[in-house]
């Protein structure tokens, strides 16, 4: 949930959620700063920083976080819904697309996203079958 934390009229600058976030986190005493870079790098932000011109801000301020974490948070972030139930990382960027429209720019990085994302997914659910077949 915290990854959603730029969200807030109270802390959003930009209006780019990932970069708001990881912003106020950074100025919070004693903020994890692993945390905060995934947070800032969460579901292929960097895509969607290019679509808003905030590419070279997010890259600049946050260094992207070890790949395997990123990996194992854009699982959790693209498979389960706004609600919170599971659901699969096709549905889940199609519920975004409909939400967002085609057009828009979230639609836009969403799209370019999607084979990162679909590959970040498949990725963690190989190592988890691997874990799972190893007990």
């Amino acid at each position: 949930m915290l990854h959603d934390v730029g969200y807030s009229p109270a802390i959003a600058t930009t209006g780019f959620h990932p970069l708001d976030g990881a912003r106020f986190l950074r100025d919070q005493d004693q903020a994890d700063e692993r945390v905060v870079r995934l947070v800032a790098h969460h579901s292929c932000a960097l895509l969607e920083a290019e679509e808003r011109g905030l590419r070279h801000e997010l890259e600049s301020e946050f260094q992207l976080e070890y790949p395997d974490l990123v990996d194992a948070l854009i699982y959790c972030d693209m498979t389960t819904t706004p609600d919170g139930t599971q659901t699969t990382s096709v549905e889940r960027l199609d519920e975004i697309l409909q939400r967002y429209g085609p057009d828009t720019i979230v639609g836009r990085f969403i799209q370019r996203a999607a084979p990162d994302i679909h590959a970040a997914v498949k990725r963690v659910e190989d190592r988890l079958a691997r874990v799972s077949t190893a007990s």
